[in-house]
């Protein structure tokens, strides 16, 4: 039931994700028909001044609108969503690009205002295009310039000839200007929201690092990470030359708990034990669950006859406990067997004389500590 509720999470998943890469695409198709119908509409002002045919503008418009049309239905039906830039930048801006070239050979009399818009295109894209694909995009429209500058003969200019002409010339750069400006606070957006990202996904790491470095059940530390902590107490014994001891710690009888009271009463009661030995030793000890109802228990700066009084301790305090609240007549004690380090001792080397220490206190009767 669990694997199919799980199956059948993964298409719903995905298809939230979907849409929510729909939704971020949406204002930039939106800037960029706002960006043509700007220029169409400058284009009508030229018309009226005199200074362009009407054809131009119409052929502008559709031609813009319709390829940001195209590009947004490609979004909607998440066509886009197959590739790698699901933004399609590069496509996206070469078919800017070659617009503005047209523009720029069916209008030449007001051509450089097109060449103006090939910057923004430019920068604009470059916001979500690796250097590579930058590069191919620059490369496009160059070659293209290069066709209209030297391989024909139309006067590319910018007319200021009358009052109206210098006017409209002044608004095609303040309106380049201003898109100019509008891709600034873009990158700015994107870098905010890739810190924002960056961020979360820090987060997220150290989360899945805390996660992993805790017991689920307990809240101990895991066997991977107590072992980790096992050989750093090691090595800086060694540097410092001070003891160390470490105890295997095992509940005695846990089978019997779990089988006569049930495993939710034995996860209780690991988890109560856990609690009540954390709560009995040094901020500098380190505690975790070596695996099952087994705990390694680290004693820094802890000759062997200390680690023993500590662990004893704590046997007493478990065998003291009223478990009642837990379960009715539950009784729970702890065997435990301690090793102190010896020099150059490997970790592999103390816990298996700590295990066999273990093993002696089970021998003897369990509810013991043993060396």
């Amino acid at each position: 039931m669990a694997q199919a509720l799980a199956e059948l999470s993964v298409p719903v998943q995905a298809a939230k994700e979907a849409a929510k890469r729909a939704r971020q695409r949406r204002p930039m198709y939106f800037a960029q028909a706002v960006s043509f119908l700007l220029d169409s509409a400058i284009l009508c002002l030229y018309h009226l001044a005199g200074t362009t045919d009407a054809r131009v503008a119409v052929a502008y418009a559709t031609a813009g609108i319709g390829w940001t049309g195209l590009m947004w239905a490609a979004s909607e039906v998440h066509l886009t969503d197959r590739f790698r830039d699901h933004y399609l930048s590069v496509p996206q801006s070469l078919g800017s690009v070659t617009i503005q070239l047209i523009a720029v050979y069916l209008a030449p009399e007001v051509g450089f205002y097109f060449v103006s818009i090939l910057f923004i295109v430019q920068g604009f894209g470059a916001l979500r295009m690796s250097a590579r694909q930058a590069a191919s995009v620059w490369t496009f429209a160059s070659v293209g310039l290069t066709l209209l500058f030297a391989c024909t003969d139309e006067p590319i200019a910018m007319p200021m000839a009358t009052p109206a002409e210098r006017h409209l010339a002044l608004l095609c750069f303040v309106t380049a200007l201003g898109r100019c400006a509008f891709t600034g606070l873009y990158g700015s957006s994107l870098r905010e929201m890739l810190y924002k990202r960056g961020k979360e996904l820090k987060e997220a790491h150290a989360r899945i690092e805390e996660l992993a470095q805790v017991d689920e059940l307990t809240g101990l530390l895991s066997r991977r990470y107590i072992m980790r902590a096992l050989n750093e107490e090691i090595s800086r014994a060694s540097r410092s030359g001070t003891p160390c001891s470490v105890a295997i710690i095992d509940l005695d009888f846990f089978k019997r708990i779990n089988d006569g009271y049930g495993h939710p009463i034995g996860d209780e009661v690991l988890r109560s034990f856990a609690i009540s030995v954390a709560a009995n030793i040094r901020t500098v000890d380190k505690l975790g669950r070596y695996g099952g109802e087994e705990f390694l228990l680290i004693l820094p700066d802890a000759p062997q006859d200390h680690a023993v009084k500590v662990v004893d301790r704590i046997r007493e305090i478990i065998g003291e406990t009223n478990w009642d609240a837990i379960g009715g007549g539950l009784k729970v004690t702890m065997s435990a067997g301690v090793s102190q380090l010896r020099s150059d001792e490997a970790p592999d080397d103390v816990l298996a004389r700590a295990d066999m220490a273990l093993y002696r206190a089970k021998d003897a009767g369990r509810n013991r500590v043993s060396t």
